[in-house]
C-alpha cells in the first residue's frame, strides 16, 4: 500500500485558481484525489490540469470574505465528489500600511478570510467526518509570519499568527476523531502577490541573499509537502507546521 496515495479521495482547496493553491490541487489530483476548489474566481486552468490527471473536478464559485457561504460549500461538494476527506486553507488576503493609521476596515476584511472562514469552513467540514466516523486531513496555509513579525501588515500578522494557534487547538481536539490538522508555512514564493517584490531589484537581492537555497520557491515545491499532509503518511502528525522556505527560518 502507498502511503502517499490519495486515490479514492476528495480534496476542496480554496483560491485554487492560481499560484500556490492552483499547484497544490494539481498535486493532489496526481497523487489520486478528486478536487474541488472554491473561490471567486473560475480556476479553468487548475480544472484542466485535474482532468488531466484523469480526476473530477467541481468548483464551487463563493466569496470567503464572510462565512455565510460555507454550508452551500459543504453541500455542493458532497453533492458532486462525495464526502470531503482533505481540506486545504489557502485563500487569504493582505492589506498594508503603517500600523499608525492601519484601519478597522482592513483589519476586519484580512481578518475575517485568513482566520475566521478558516476556522468555520474546518469546523463544517470536520463535523461532517465525525458524524461518518470518518479519517480526514486539514492542511492550513501558514506564513513566515506566523513566525516573524514583519512590518505594515498588522492584521495579515495577526491571521498568520492566529492561524498557527488555531492549528495546535483544532489538532489537540481533533485528534481522537481520526483528523490531522497540520499547516505548511510558505516562504518566498514567484506568485502574483509577490510581482512587485520581485521587480523590486534591492529587495530582490536582499531577499535571495537570505534564502540557503539561493532562490525564490516555485507553486510546486509545495507539491510534496501537501501531499504528504493529506496523506495516510503522515497519520502520527498532528498539530505540526511545515516550513516549505529554501531555509529562510534557518538562517
Amino acid at each position: 500500500m502507498n502511503p502517499f496515495s490519495l486515490q479514492g479521495k476528495v480534496a476542496l482547496v480554496s483560491g485554487a485558481n492560481t499560484g500556490l493553491g492552483q499547484a497544490m490541487a494539481i498535486a493532489l489530483a496526481e497523487a489520486g484525489a478528486d478536487v474541488a476548489a472554491v473561490g471567486r474566481t473560475d480556476p479553468a486552468d487548475t480544472a484542466q490540469a485535474v482532468r488531466a490527471a484523469g480526476r473530477r473536478f467541481h468548483w464551487v464559485e463563493a466569496s470567503l470574505d464572510t462565512t455565510a457561504p460555507v454550508p452551500a460549500i459543504i453541500e455542493a461538494v458532497e453533492r458532486e465528489l462525495g464526502g470531503i476527506d482533505i481540506l486545504v486553507n489557502n485563500a487569504g488576503t493582505i492589506r498594508r500600511n503603517d500600523a499608525l493609521d492601519f484601519s478597522e476596515e482592513d483589519w476586519d476584511a484580512v481578518m475575517g478570510v485568513n482566520l475566521k472562514t478558516v476556522f468555520f469552513l474546518s469546523q463544517a467540514v470536520a463535523r461532517r467526518l465525525v458524524e461518518r466516523k470518518r479519517p480526514g486531513k486539514i492542511v492550513n496555509i501558514a506564513s513566515m509570519l506566523s513566525f516573524q513579525g514583519g512590518i505594515r501588515v498588522a492584521s495579515y500578522t495577526a491571521s498568520k499568527s492566529g492561524l498557527l494557534g488555531l492549528t495546535r487547538l483544532l489538532a489537540n481536539e481533533w485528534a481522537a476523531h481520526g483528523i490531522n490538522v497540520n499547516a505548511i508555512a510558505p516562504g518566498y514564493f514567484e506568485t502574483n502577490n509577490t510581482t512587485a517584490l520581485r521587480a523590486d531589484e534591492k529587495r530582490q537581492r536582499e531577499i535571495v541573499a537570505r534564502i540557503p537555497a539561493g532562490r525564490w520557491g516555485v507553486p510546486a515545491d509545495l507539491a510534496g509537502a501537501v501531499v504528504f499532509l493529506a496523506a495516510a503518511a503522515s497519520d502520527y502528525v498532528h498539530g505540526t507546521v511545515l516550513p516549505v522556505d529554501g531555509g529562510w527560518l534557518a538562517r
